[in-house]
């Protein structure tokens, strides 16, 4: 493989309180852990989002989109009085063309005052492949300035990070949440499951490795992530379904990419840099075993406690259930509500 420039990037979009660096916070996943329940409360009890009327029957095919929308749509968080919501919803087909966001967007701010006094800066929209630049005002106002909520991960180009919220996928695993047994076995370096496809010579070498073991169609998946040190997943494959399971079972996630990671899930909550390891994939399967064969085990262990006690702020449910993904988004919606709009530009 080609010789290889190698470097673990770690991407926060929000700079970390002094708390957070203290050693009473280092056991604690969020950036800021003194804050954070005293936010959370103050969004459960005065947190409202006004849904512009629609007639359109909206039918979201990504579980992760469909399952935020139909929450909140049969939430306590909608008003049905404008004057009262901190935030408006756009509602959208997710197949709808750029032309069509134009034009939804013009009638809007034709009909109701609210659009005009932000140029869309408190409206969000749900998006799940995220939305592309346009050359239309109205619809490069609600690219550039309403919060896109897309789903994880996001096409390069159509996420802008400290605005947009990424969902943290639906697993298919019927895991139960708990605590990773802290003396669990861990006898693999690193699992991978394969989509037959993707960085095939990449993957070729780690399967001539005796201490990564690689599946296409895992006959126990969760007993494989649990006796993991580390769990491999390429950056935009379908294996990042599994992430919060990973997390869950108290196996490190190794996002391999190229590119700085802007868009994981609760980008602006979690401390991502203490959780998960992004590696390049130039270096091929000797050079990714030496990172993660590098890795202090106290390190290590921090990492561990680290995921198991963020994953279940990645996990929808049927019916929303306190600190779970839906209540997450809303929280990232919450921070959000006070956005400074972009400045009208002549040339619209």
């Amino acid at each position: 493989m080609a010789t290889f420039t190698f470097s673990l990037c770690f991407l926060l979009l929000v700079h970390p309180s002094s708390s957070s660096s203290s050693s009473s916070s280092s056991s604690s996943p969020y950036l800021y852990p003194s804050t954070f329940s005293m936010n959370y409360n103050k969004m459960l009890t005065s947190f409202k989002v006004f849904i512009y009327p629609t007639t359109q029957r909206i039918i979201f095919f990504s579980p992760s989109a469909s399952n935020f929308y139909e929450s909140l749509i049969n939430s306590a968080f909608i008003t049905q009085e404008p004057e009262e919501a901190d935030l408006f919803f756009v509602v959208f087909s997710p197949e709808i063309s750029s032309r069509s966001q134009a034009r939804l967007v013009r009638e809007l701010r034709t009909k109701y005052p609210y659009w005009n006094r932000t140029l869309g800066a408190d409206h969000f929209f749900i998006s799940p492949e995220g939305i592309d630049f346009s050359s239309d005002r109205n619809a490069l106002e609600l690219k550039k300035n309403s919060v896109q909520i897309s789903v994880f991960p996001t096409v390069s180009g159509k996420f802008i990070p400290h605005k947009d919220i990424g969902l943290s996928p639906v697993s298919k695993s019927s895991l139960v949440l708990s605590h990773a047994p802290v003396n669990m076995d861990r006898s693999c370096l690193g699992y991978l499951k394969w989509d037959g496809k993707t960085e095939a010579e990449l993957v070729g070498e780690l399967r001539l490795d005796s201490e990564f073991v690689v599946e296409t169609e895992p006959l126990d998946q969760l007993g494989r992530v649990k006796s993991s040190k580390f769990c491999l997943f390429f950056y935009e494959a379908e294996s990042t379904l599994d992430l919060t399971e990973a997390m869950a079972a108290g196996c490190v996630p190794v996002v391999i990419v190229d590119r700085p990671v802007q868009d994981f899930p609760l980008m602006d909550v979690l401390r991502w840099s203490e959780m998960a390891l992004l590696i390049g994939n130039r270096r091929g399967g000797q050079g990714l075993k030496a990172v993660l064969s590098g890795v202090p085990e106290d390190r290590y262990e921090r990492m561990r406690g680290l995921c198991v006690a963020a994953a279940h702020h990645m996990v929808w449910n049927a019916e929303p259930q306190a600190y779970d993904a839906f209540h997450m988004v809303m929280y990232q919606l919450w921070m959000r509500r006070h956005t400074i709009r972009y400045t009208r530009r002549e040339e619209f």
